[in-house]
């Protein structure tokens, strides 16, 4: 790879690849080894959206691999504040560093950034678009908690059309072949061309629904995201579904022994508090696998 910017530009064998590279790292990481793979190589982490997990993750993978670390957040930037173009931003940035990763509100930027950059470029989110190293982390954290990916029932439930962890979730999970459901409240569902897309390159059985209840009971994992409240034009009709559309513990009762819950983080009310201690709740887990994957993903690309 010499860019990561969307789970569709790589094939399964690709994935399968970066998977294996991340189960490496994470043994280096038990071992308490040292690494030495990004001794002398810059990190720029240029965040113009707000970040915790992705922007101290990143960090830290550079940091265990040997490497350093420079950035910013939008708020943080003079430049920003300035009125820079991106290009110019990019092309200064490229001088003081080796990869950047980046994270933007408009969809196709990190594309666009990839063209206009001669370093390596990583995806960290563009808009409601793609997220990459945490599609790869999902992919790890379900191979690694089940064992597999093929043939699971899997949920995808939330806020659907906003979240961008969502859509290359569902694709790359059905290019693995499990089996999928989706439900979200009304008017939060997947649109229909990335669903006739995974039907047609996949032949993947999907079910739609807006009942949160029955989609618990056959899966084998759920996937849970936020309703995305700060992409809705109406703050009151978003607060009103973060509070109907939550996974409680009475919804478990019927849930399989092995289910397992994951979650990319923050949650604000779709998974309930009182979840986080019981057997099911694997989201700190899956949290913590974001550091070899990114590891992993850092190696790959320089």
């Amino acid at each position: 790879m010499k860019d990561l910017i969307s789970i569709k530009d790589l094939n399964i064998e690709e994935i399968e690849e970066i998977l294996e590279k991340s189960e490496e790292m994470e043994f280096v990481l038990k071992e308490n080894k040292n690494l030495d793979i990004m001794k002398g190589k810059i990190l720029a982490t240029l965040f113009f959206e707000p970040s915790t997990r992705t922007k101290l993750s990143f960090t830290s993978a550079m940091q265990r691999l040997g490497g350093s670390v420079m950035g910013f957040e939008a708020v943080e930037s003079l430049s920003v504040a300035k009125g820079e173009n991106l290009t110019d931003t990019i092309k200064t940035v490229e001088k003081y560093s080796d990869i950047i990763v980046i994270r933007h509100p408009k969809e196709g930027t990190a594309r666009y950034v990839a063209e206009v950059s001669s370093k390596p470029i990583i995806n960290a989110g563009d808009g409601s678009n793609q997220h990459p190293s945490q599609t790869l982390l999902d992919l790890y954290s379900i191979k690694k908690l089940k064992g597999r990916i093929e043939g699971l029932n899997i949920i995808l439930l939330g806020d659907l059309k906003h979240a961008r962890v969502m859509k290359p979730l569902a694709y790359s999970l059905a290019m693995f072949g499990a089996k999928l459901t989706f439900a979200s409240p009304v008017g939060l569902e997947f649109n229909k061309e990335l669903l006739n897309e995974i039907k047609e390159k996949f032949n993947t059985n999907m079910i739609q629904t807006n009942d949160i209840y029955s989609a618990v009971n056959e899966a084998d994992v759920v996937y849970a995201c936020r309703i995305q409240k700060e992409r809705f034009a109406d703050q009151y009709e978003a607060e009103k579904l973060q509070k109907s559309f939550k996974i409680t513990p009475e919804m478990l009762e019927g849930a399989k022994e092995d289910m397992i819950i994951l979650h990319a983080l923050p949650k604000v009310g779709e998974v309930d508090s009182s979840i986080d201690g019981t057997k099911y709740a694997k989201y700190f887990d899956q949290v913590a696998y974001g550091i070899p994957v990114r590891m992993a993903i850092l190696s790959m690309v320089i």
